[in-house]
């Protein structure tokens, strides 16, 4: 079995032969089939090295320079590295990389500034929303007093006179911007105003676009907002793990959230991965990519209505789409299998105003930071949007197989980790 090139298998495969061997089953997976999962991308091996070293043994809670810790010296480095490439990257006055994931990154923005029962605002879950911006089965659905917006049913965007409307009537303490299934551009200039108007703070949950941002093919929430929240790893294309930027009036009441708030000890082979991310995000090539990844989601998505689908409003500004399955009388959860078979990979997804349960799903939900990474272009974009539409339209074995062999082709010549063999 090759050597993938970013960790010592000899070692691992010696100690442990069953977990090396589906962590390298993983890899195969990951080359043989074309990733369309939008919130999914293919770390760098300079990404995945940093992960694999020997920063995981230290424990470091505080900050650097104001550890609990001795021998903090090192990893000290590695942390200011993280958040000075941060704050350069978006013009962030304050950074903090040390949330574990998005999850945490929110409850512990929402904790510096509100008390359980406080009122906050953010779009809903089934407009293409996040958990954690309001869920009744997550901590912000149980411990917050939750109002949404969604999206105008004819449009599918984002009505910003009703969001004014319902923040003015309902007066929420922390208004939310972000999403996990919206392909429009955000109009963060008016949503700062609508949040000044009514008193409240405005965070942004970048998790999704934050790459593109990186690499100027998206509006800066930076620039507008009181907090941003993200992750390192969809289009930002590092680690697994989230940062928190803000302004400098808010950096102690984030940095004392995060810890000893919500988290212990921070992963610091993890900070090490995202400072060399960031690093990767500075460069043309990483500019490139991010322009290359929303010219890869236009051409799917026109391609995709071409062949009969409908997009959720009308198409994209970003590196994600929701396609409408109705037309062609299909279900997400039916499409995410079929799909699967043949070797492509997406996850059903609820449309705004679906008349399906969410398991089921009338969507599924695809974006294009992975296929990107692989090295794709509008014009294989094109060609596996062609492929998806034939395999959801006829589910006969010719069209089957003669999908199955077309991604077999693909991915023997776009294949994030080509040394693995």
């Amino acid at each position: 079995m090759s050597n993938p090139g970013w960790a010592d298998w000899a070692a691992v495969e010696k100690i442990d032969p069953e977990a090396a061997d589906a962590i390298l089953a993983e890899v195969h997976r990951e080359n043989a089939k074309i990733e369309l999962i939008a919130s999914e991308n293919f770390s760098s091996p300079a990404v995945l090295a940093a992960l694999g070293t020997p920063l995981t043994n230290k424990y470091a809670e505080g900050y650097p320079g104001r550890r609990y810790y001795g021998g903090c010296e090192h990893v000290d480095v590695v942390e200011n590295l993280a958040i000075d490439r941060a704050k350069e990257l978006f013009g962030a006055e304050h950074v903090n990389v040390q949330p574990h994931a998005g999850a945490q990154a929110n409850v512990a923005a929402y904790f510096a500034f509100l008390e359980p029962g406080d009122k906050i605002m953010g779009m809903e879950l089934a407009h293409g929303g996040h958990l954690t911006h309001g869920s009744p089965v997550s901590f912000s659905g149980k411990l917050f007093d939750v109002v949404s917006y969604g999206v105008a049913r004819k449009s599918e965007t984002i009505d910003y006179d009703h969001v004014a409307a319902v923040a003015r009537t309902e007066r929420p303490k922390l208004l939310i911007a972000g999403y996990s299934a919206y392909s429009r551009i955000w109009d963060f200039a008016r949503f700062k105003a609508i949040a000044e108007e009514v008193g409240a703070l405005f965070l942004v949950d970048a998790a999704h676009f934050i790459g593109l941002v990186a690499g100027g093919a998206h509006p800066n929430p930076v620039e507008h907002a009181d907090i941003v929240t993200c992750t390192t790893h969809k289009t930002l294309r590092g680690p697994r793990g989230a940062m928190i930027m803000c302004k400098r009036e808010h950096a102690k009441v984030i940095d004392k959230s995060v810890f000893p708030g919500w988290q212990g000890g921070p992963l610091m082979h993890s900070i090490a991965a995202k400072a060399v991310a960031f690093k990767e995000a500075s460069t043309e090539d990483f500019r490139t990519y991010s322009h290359q990844t929303v010219a890869n989601a236009r051409a799917m998505a026109t391609t995709f209505e071409e062949e009969g689908l409908r997009i959720v409003s009308g198409g994209t500004d970003n590196h994600l789409m929701l396609v409408d399955l109705q037309p062609i009388d299909i279900t997400g959860k039916e499409a995410e299998a079929r799909l699967d078979d043949v070797g492509i990979t997406v996850n059903k997804n609820a449309i705004p105003y679906d008349p399906q349960k969410p398991f089921i799903a009338s969507g599924i939900r695809i974006g294009t930071p992975a296929i990107t990474t692989s090295g794709m272009k509008e014009q294989e974009a094109t060609q596996v949007a062609r492929m998806m539409a034939l395999c959801l339209k006829d589910d006969s074995s010719d069209a089957q197989d003669e999908v199955r062999a077309a991604v077999k082709s693909l991915t023997e010549r776009f294949r994030p980790y080509p040394d693995f063999a």
